[in-house]
């Protein structure tokens, strides 16, 4: 995978599989030799700790409760009885020559045990997509870095004086903050003068009682109050959305349409445009007969106006500390400030004078200098035009507010010529998700082949692989009960799934396989496998729900980072192992009894070829 999904993806795959291998040497290796060295005393295990030996013996009670429990409830899961249903909607043939259809009688229908399991499963798996909807998305989780970053300017052609006393105002109002501890303020940047920045430092996460979303929420209810500024958080805003056309007047229009749609959008914040208001300039158009005569060119124009307006360093001053200073030289700030002021610097030419000096002459001689506007910068993408809206996310999950975005991005009319691409975090969503997908099929993929090469079947991978579907359950069921968004995280965690939860059902087959070739029945078969690997089971189960707690709980400094991985994997775990362990043994009676069949069927084929070649020779 490329892009920042792939490194994601790359990292917890490579992480996953060593710790996986180093797990398998460790168990042929390590494990066999603790267990001859340390074994299990037959009796008075917590003979010292009587509160644990209480705590154990209470713990071991529970388990043989399910174990009853659990045996009773397979028993019945596996068994053949038939259960009669009345489904009027189907009716029924009333009479045998006339086959005339009555819709209104009702239809007499049997059910067995395993169907009602297997068609509840389905239901209940089917019924999980409808938790979707109440689940937000959005490519990450925004973590507490206890760090706010507030970009905020100014209406154009503000000078650098006025901008800083608007930022001024603005630290006024962050005092009001105790949980900021530092701000560090920058005013003008290579976008304009009338653009600011302020870095927050924050407490830590633990010394303060509002988190970082809530006190950016704070923070901009409060600057609201400034006029004459606009207040952007954050450095990349989630919500992106270029225009791209030919000519700038019509994306102009177009995205102000755009913009006061998007401005109706719960959930949208800080939002700006990028196509700012053009800056004030000066235009110099040049005579050029007139400078054509003098021997002007357009070149020695700029050379000459270019350093007396920006200025220019013409050499460096060694100064008493034994540092270089840069000495710059600039005409006044009174001498430049109106088109008549840019008038008034001499150019020089290639007439001479009666003393046979070079003549100077005026620019305002050899050009029209004109007031206008110009852009404060051009944007192109492929070749073409682009403005840009930038929005934040308040209230709800970014990917739900670029969700409506996309909406009216599918309903605006734009001319030929001119179209909308998504970009930023939505565009980065909507990579991860095909990532999903492509990464859902691969392991779906290499599991099967695994399983069928172990268990030398093709049909056996089925049931075991059946209790892939159902950790989806478990994970819409735990991101909606913590609050947690569908993000690369969980994702993330999906996939690690698949290749956790396949292993309690290996379990149950493999036992169930070498019960049927020493001989034991399929029914009972399948009553000692579950009997027997139920405890492995829930050992296993436990061990990997309580080592993915800390993870799930977010604890730590950006544990929000982590924390929809953990839950997406416990939540997973939990819905697998409970249904698996009465799915999956159904599952293996219907595939036993449609293999049985395909056997019998194949043994009938052959004898009836048998007969058809006897039959000619015992004729003769």
């Amino acid at each position: 995978m490329k892009g920042i999904v792939g490194q994601f993806f790359f990292q917890f795959g490579l992480t996953v599989a060593v710790a996986v291998l180093v797990s398998l040497f460790v168990s042929f290796t390590l494990d066999p030799m603790l267990s001859s060295r340390w074994r299990d005393p037959a009796g008075g295990r917590f003979s010292r700790v009587p509160w644990l030996g209480r705590f154990m013996d209470r713990v071991e009670a529970v388990v043989e409760w399910v174990h009853v429990v659990y045996g009773q409830m397979l028993e019945w899961a596996i068994s053949d009885a038939k259960h009669r249903l009345y489904v009027p909607a189907f009716g029924v043939w009333t009479a045998a020559r006339t086959r005339r259809w009555d819709a209104l009688k009702p239809r007499r229908a049997t059910i067995s045990n395993r169907g009602i399991v297997l068609w509840t499963a389905l239901l209940i798996f089917c019924g999980s997509f409808a938790l979707l909807p109440f689940i937000g998305k959005e490519f990450s989780p925004q973590v507490d870095e206890s760090f706010i970053s507030l970009r905020l300017n100014t209406p154009v052609g503000t000078s650098l004086e006025s901008t800083d006393g608007k930022v001024r105002e603005v630290e006024e109002v962050l005092k009001q903050f105790p949980e900021i501890v530092l701000a560090m303020t920058t005013v003008g940047s290579w976008d304009g003068r009338n653009y600011a920045r302020v870095n927050l430092k924050l407490t830590d996460r633990g010394d303060r009682s509002h988190s970082q979303k809530d006190l950016e929420r704070a923070i901009r209810y409060a600057l609201q109050r400034i006029p004459g500024i606009e207040l952007a958080l954050g450095y990349d805003r989630p919500i992106w959305v270029n225009l791209l056309g030919p000519d700038p007047d019509t994306l102009k229009q177009l995205i102000s349409e755009f913009a006061e749609r998007v401005a109706k959008v719960p959930g949208i914040a800080d939002m700006e445009i990028s196509e700012k208001a053009a800056n004030p300039a000066l235009s110099i158009r040049l005579n050029n007969d007139a400078a054509a005569d003098l021997g002007i060119s357009v070149q020695q124009v700029g050379a000459t106006v270019r350093p007396l307006l920006a200025g220019e360093t013409v050499t460096y001053w060694l100064g008493p500390d034994a540092q270089n200073y840069e000495v710059n030289v600039q005409l006044p700030r009174e001498g430049r400030r109106l088109a008549s002021d840019l008038g008034n610097l001499y150019l020089s030419t290639n007439k001479r004078g009666p003393d046979g000096e070079l003549r100077m002459v005026p620019l305002r001689q050899v050009a029209e200098i004109v007031e206008t506007t110009s852009p404060q910068i051009i944007k192109r993408q492929d070749l073409q035009r682009r403005v840009a809206l930038y929005a934040n996310a308040e209230g709800r999950p970014s990917g739900n507010v670029g969700d409506d975005v996309k909406k009216i991005v599918d309903t605006m009319q734009l001319p030929p010529g001119y179209r909308f691409v998504i970009a930023g975090q939505q565009e980065d969503f909507a990579e991860s998700a095909a990532a999903l997908v492509a990464s859902l099929g691969l392991a779906i993929i290499f599991i099967y082949l695994v399983l069928a090469s172990q268990f030398a079947s093709f049909t056996q991978p089925i049931a075991i692989m059946a209790s892939l579907p159902f950790t989806l359950i478990g994970v819409l069921l735990a991101l909606l009960l913590t609050g947690t968004s569908m993000n690369i995280f969980s994702m993330i965690g999906f996939v690690m799934l698949m290749g956790l939860v396949t292993k309690n059902a290996i379990l149950l087959v493999d036992f169930a396989n070498r019960s049927r070739r020493a001989g034991v029945a399929l029914h009972d078969a399948l009553l000692l496998a579950g009997q027997v690997r139920l405890r492995p089971i829930l050992m296993t189960t436990s061990a990997m729900i309580f080592g993915m707690l800390p993870l799930a709980l977010g604890l730590g400094q950006s544990g929000e980072t982590q924390a929809p991985m953990g839950r997406a994997i416990i939540g997973g775990v939990i819905t697998s192992t409970l249904l698996t362990l009465v799915v999956v043994p159904v599952i293996y009676t219907y595939l036993d009894r449609l293999f049985e069949w395909r056997k019998a069927r194949h043994a009938a084929r052959q004898a009836r070829g048998a007969e058809a070649a006897d039959a000619p020779a015992s004729g003769d």
